[in-house]
């Protein structure tokens, strides 16, 4: 009964779009005859609002500039989707700015994000699934990055087909902030040869020009697509494929994942020669620049690729930058001056290595993930002989350390992280005792 009522209001939204997008499309047909211009028609058809409305609700994610929430979205399009479907009809919609919003970055810096309006989440949402239905059978079989279907893993194991091949050596090209510099008169003759209706084209270069808002700040936009909404990885992807199709008519053997690409050759002396030849080529054709500090020639395993390399014998291994990473985040969620109980701990640290081993799978090293579980025991032990304080001697007791060898441990001069390693925390917090509480290890037994 619950259920049902918490489908009603979507209910109630699908009939109101549907009766207004039959109505508005049979007049518009009569006004536009021809077939090219049907964009704006599919892309508010009610059954692609419908699953737009599902993909921005499942993706949550925070307000905007105007402060609606995702959960307010389905009562405001229940109101006013009869003016904003109109105003995408004559091409009078105008999105909101994106509100700016600064993340760390794991090698330093700092991404600037631009998040819109759930509204404009929306429609974005709406105009991605049309185009990305005609646009992605086009692109190329290199490219791996926001693509249905398509992982990092699959483009990590690709690469590892090429080194198995006898390519060992990449060239990695680090396109300098590349979704803060897209030209945009580049990126909309590439939208303008393929999208005809002009109320979708204007639309997108009005999405493409949006400024942002920092604060009380307001700064236009002259360049560059903002990261944050749905449909900036496959513009980026638009235009990155013109680089996809020139590596491939040259005949080179390429991994691309978003603006991360690599390229496999067969020798130092080779990859130098690509280099120099692609970093021309993407300056005068794409407008786009490569950061030389970042970019480099070097054996796969040296360069860590979306968080893998490829090692000597072509197997797939976690970089040390995604262990330090890992380790960086675990350490966040079991600080000692968290002061939290250790369920509600490994409860955060379940979905964390959940998800970590669901991505980081393919580099598996039983050796390497037995390591880091037994390091996290010890976070954990630590954590526990902190909160433990006065009471660890009684808790070793209990736990069935012998007198003798609680007694010594509770009262060590030595720090918790110590004490962690120690034989009586051992006894008394075995590997069993956490996975008891829920705990994943990340290896297989």
């Amino acid at each position: 009964m619950q259920q049902d009522e918490n489908r009603k209001p979507d209910r109630q939204l699908w009939l109101a779009l549907q009766v207004e997008s039959n109505m508005g499309s049979d007049n518009l047909q009569m006004e536009n005859p021809t077939e090219e211009i049907q964009y704006m028609e599919r892309i508010t058809a009610p059954e692609n609002l419908h699953k737009a409305l599902k993909r921005v609700q499942r993706n949550k994610g925070a307000a905007g500039v105007d402060g609606m929430t995702v959960k307010e979205l389905t009562g405001y399009l229940r109101e006013h989707w009869s003016r904003i479907r109109e105003e995408l009809f004559h091409g009078d919609y105008r999105p909101e700015a994106v509100r700016q919003h600064e993340i760390p970055k794991s090698g330093g810096g700092v991404r600037t994000l631009g998040i819109p309006t759930v509204l404009d989440r929306f429609i974005q949402q709406a105009i991605l699934q049309v185009l990305q239905e005609e646009w992605d059978p086009t692109f190329s079989d290199g490219s791996f990055g926001f693509r249905p279907n398509r992982s990092a893993q699959q483009a990590v194991k690709r690469a590892q087909e090429y080194y198995q091949a006898g390519y060992h050596w990449v060239v990695n090209l680090d396109l300098e902030k590349f979704f803060d510099r897209v030209n945009h008169d580049k990126l909309m003759s590439l939208v303008s040869e393929r999208v005809n209706d002009w109320r979708l084209k204007k639309l997108i270069q009005r999405y493409l020009k949006v400024g942002a808002m920092k604060g009380d700040v307001y700064s236009p936009r002259g360049e560059g697509t903002p990261q944050g909404g749905p449909l900036s990885p496959l513009l980026a992807n638009l235009l990155l494929d013109q680089l996809d199709k020139e590596l491939e008519k040259r005949g080179l053997r390429f991994v691309r994942y978003a603006d991360d690409c690599n390229i496999y050759v067969k020798s130092r002396r080779s990859g130098g020669r690509v280099k120099r030849t692609i970093t021309r080529h993407l300056s005068r054709k794409l407008k786009l620049k490569v950061n030389e500090e970042k970019s480099s020639i070097d054996r796969p395993r040296n360069r860590s690729f979306l968080g893998f390399i490829i090692a000597r014998a072509g197997r797939i291994l976690v970089s040390k930058e995604a262990i330090t990473r890992f380790k960086a985040h675990v350490r966040g969620l079991t600080s000692r001056k968290r002061g939290r109980h250790i369920k509600q701990v490994i409860a955060e640290l379940r979905v964390y290595l959940t998800g970590w081993r669901t991505y980081f799978g393919c580099g598996y090293s039983k050796q390497r993930f037995r390591e880091l579980s037994s390091w996290i025991m010890r976070r954990l032990r630590s954590y526990l002989w902190t909160q433990w304080g006065r009471r660890g001697y009684r808790n070793l007791r209990e736990a069935g350390v012998s007198r003798q060898l609680a007694w010594n441990t509770s009262k060590s001069a030595h720090r918790p992280w110590r004490i962690s390693h120690s034989p009586a925390l051992n006894i008394a917090l075995p590997t069993n005792y956490f996975v008891s509480l829920g705990l994943p290890l990340l290896y297989n037994n």
